[in-house]
């Protein structure tokens, strides 16, 4: 009984950590442009067919064991059966109205510019009750699977839900990394702020603003999710327009040259520092 017993513990322990998200990414990033009518869509489940939501790649292979960006596409009246996933996921809402939580909770429909946090093994259900609903999702492993509740287990983090109006903005004047100039504001979303850990964050950009992010970790990777830029690596460089829900990588020390024309929010994820000139 007592070898049963620790065999037990030892399958519990193992799933346990192997549920933990990473803190660090080890992938270069690349200078790369995605706008948005280039995304390659296909389908979030693919043996569902057009009844999964649709999911359009940003950057990695959520079908694979790495790091990944994707968006996710809800019809209106979608709600999935409870569920959970074998590993923790983060999402920005982009366009419509979302829900994420416990099947027996009350709706709490997120708009465009909130944020959830969902843990590996917590049972849930996702729904949208929009006429166009999308989400952005970033996971920091993968496969991305969704498996039954009969499955479930605690990974030890716990689920998020930020409505946009509850995010608390900082104003560049309050960040040594932001030029005080720039009107930019920046609010936390996750991670840690010590050396070469991960951590996200979202970028307010003002109307008419223009200048530079220059990133200074091995990976740092972008999402648009309100708004536009026109963007370029260089003077010389190719410029593009990438509006929601576009995304740009950039590789340590490049610099992205970027202006707005209307106020603008940009999901960044990132390995270390950059800095908004």
């Amino acid at each position: 009984m007592k070898k049963q017993l620790l065999i037990a513990l030892a399958i519990v322990t193992t799933v346990y950590i192997n549920a933990q998200t990473p803190t660090t990414d080890p992938t270069k990033s690349v200078n790369e442009v995605v706008t948005a009518d280039n995304v390659e869509w296909g389908w979030l489940n693919p043996l569902r067919g057009d009844k999964s939501p649709a999911a359009g790649k940003l950057w990695g292979d959520r079908t694979k064991n790495e790091p990944a960006g994707f968006l996710v596409k809800f019809k209106k009246g979608f709600s999935s059966p409870p569920h959970i996933h074998n590993i923790t996921y983060r999402g920005v809402v982009i366009q419509g109205l979302l829900h994420n939580d416990d099947e027996n909770a009350e709706k709490q429909w997120l708009p465009a510019g909130s944020y959830w946090q969902q843990p590996a093994g917590e049972a849930h259900i996702t729904a949208a009750d929009d006429n166009e609903n999308m989400a952005f999702l970033d996971i920091q492993e993968g496969p991305y699977l969704v498996q039954p509740t009969s499955e479930a287990f605690d990974n030890g983090e716990r689920p998020i839900n930020v409505d946009k109006t509850n995010l608390v903005w900082l104003n560049a004047k309050d960040i040594e990394w932001v030029s005080a100039k720039s009107n930019v504001e920046t609010a936390f979303l996750w991670g840690s702020h010590e050396e070469n850990q991960l951590r996200a964050t979202l970028l307010r950009l003002p109307a008419g603003f223009s200048g530079s992010i220059k990133n200074l970790s091995l990976n740092f990777r972008a999402v648009v999710i309100s708004g536009g830029i026109s963007h370029h690596f260089s003077k010389k460089g190719t410029k593009n327009q990438l509006d929601a829900p576009s995304y740009f990588g950039a590789e340590e020390n490049a610099t992205s040259i970027i202006s707005t024309t209307k106020e603008t929010v940009i999901y960044i994820r990132s390995n270390g520092d950059f800095e908004v000139k």
